[in-house]
């Protein structure tokens, strides 16, 4: 999957688009195929390093995203379900929607 990714180095922030393999995405209950996401500006502050809004690197940006469900070991969730998400600090503690897959 491809996706864009924030990296820290000698304390300025870099932006990259990267292949990443499924099993370097974190740990999580449910993993979504994203088919939306916006480029709004807490991401612009994310992406130029200007706002600080990252707290750990890397990450890969996007505050908020839709899809549907790729698997899920939580119940509340099944494969094929459409879903959104704002909020809950992804794109800033938890890698966000500027990606393939999340």
């Amino acid at each position: 999957m491809q996706a864009l990714i924030l990296e820290q180095q000698d304390g300025k922030t870099l932006a990259s688009v990267q292949h990443l393999e499924e099993s370097q995405l974190p740990a999580g209950d449910v993993t979504v195929d994203v088919h939306w996401s916006s480029l709004n500006y807490k991401d612009a502050l994310a992406i130029t390093g200007k706002g600080k809004i990252i707290r750990h690197f890397p990450m890969i940006p996007g505050i908020d995203f839709a899809g549907t469900v790729h698997a899920s070991e939580d119940p509340r969730f099944h494969a094929g379900q459409e879903v959104l998400l704002t909020g809950w600090g992804v794109g800033e503690n938890h890698w966000g929607g500027l990606a393939e897959r999340v």
